[in-house]
């Protein structure tokens, strides 16, 4: 058998057990961009990441690299502190839009405001996911939730928030990004855009922010299928993709 080439195996920056998320979530490709991100940049023995509360919250047991919990949306507050303490270490909070964009948004926009040197990845699935299917900040005008049974309504419960527009125009912020990993070829542009973000760190040119257009097809009440699908349909149009500011742009790459 010493003919038999590896072509594929689970990266080792995610440890080996079973991850916790529903079938269909793509929670777990993000996951493994993360992981290969580190690992292929050589940064995953010295990076720390942060678990929000959240789907994600039990991360901490998927990861191969240090971990520490974070209060509801304080994830990047916990992230500056380590970051000041150990400046070397490559710090990255994971957090969903329930987390960063409402209880976390002061936050996200003062880590941000200072151009602190880590990386958020936000991950926005419109939804609350993890409590029972309530309207998040980023849910979309007549969504159907729990919270908002009739689709919000934006007469009474305001317009979603739009995280990467909002943090590119903060002075502070270096790269602001969002991607999806609806298909093969959006998670290729997905992890380039994530190896930048971490990358930038590395390079300590400060602050960066990579959201992920995600599914959550048991809240949303339809098959993985078809949730991505209806992403394509109806996140992706109302959050477009794309590199929303970029400082380092017109830099020479190595």
């Amino acid at each position: 058998m010493s003919n038999v080439k590896t072509v594929y195996k689970r990266s080792e920056g995610l440890a080996d057990v079973a991850n916790s998320y529903c079938p269909g979530c793509t929670h777990g490709v993000i996951h493994k961009l993360v992981a290969e991100s580190l690992v292929e940049l050589d940064l995953l023995d010295h990076a720390v990441g942060i678990s929000s509360v959240g789907c994600s919250a039990l991360n901490y047991d998927f990861f191969s690299c240090d971990m520490q919990q974070a209060a509801h949306g304080r994830a990047p507050a916990v992230a500056t502190g380590i970051k000041r303490v150990k400046p070397d270490t490559i710090v990255f909070t994971y957090q969903g839009d329930g987390d960063l964009a409402s209880i976390g948004i002061a936050e996200a926009i003062h880590a941000a405001a200072r151009s602190e040197n880590l990386t958020i990845v936000f991950v926005n699935n419109a939804i609350y996911g993890m409590t029972g299917g309530q309207m998040a900040p980023t849910t979309l005008p007549g969504q159907v939730t729990t919270t908002s049974q009739d689709g919000r309504d934006p007469a009474t419960q305001g317009l979603p928030l739009k995280i990467s527009e909002l943090m590119a125009t903060i002075p502070g912020a270096t790269y602001v990004e969002r991607v999806s990993v609806h298909n093969p070829q959006h998670v290729f542009k997905a992890k380039k855009a994530l190896k930048k973000a971490f990358q930038i760190q590395a390079d300590k040119k400060g602050f960066s922010l990579i959201e992920f257009i995600s599914t959550c097809p048991v809240n949303w009440g339809m098959t993985p299928k078809n949730a991505i699908d209806w992403a394509v349909d109806n996140l992706i149009p109302y959050y477009p993709l794309g590199v929303y500011k970029d400082k380092t742009e017109g830099e020479q790459n190595d």
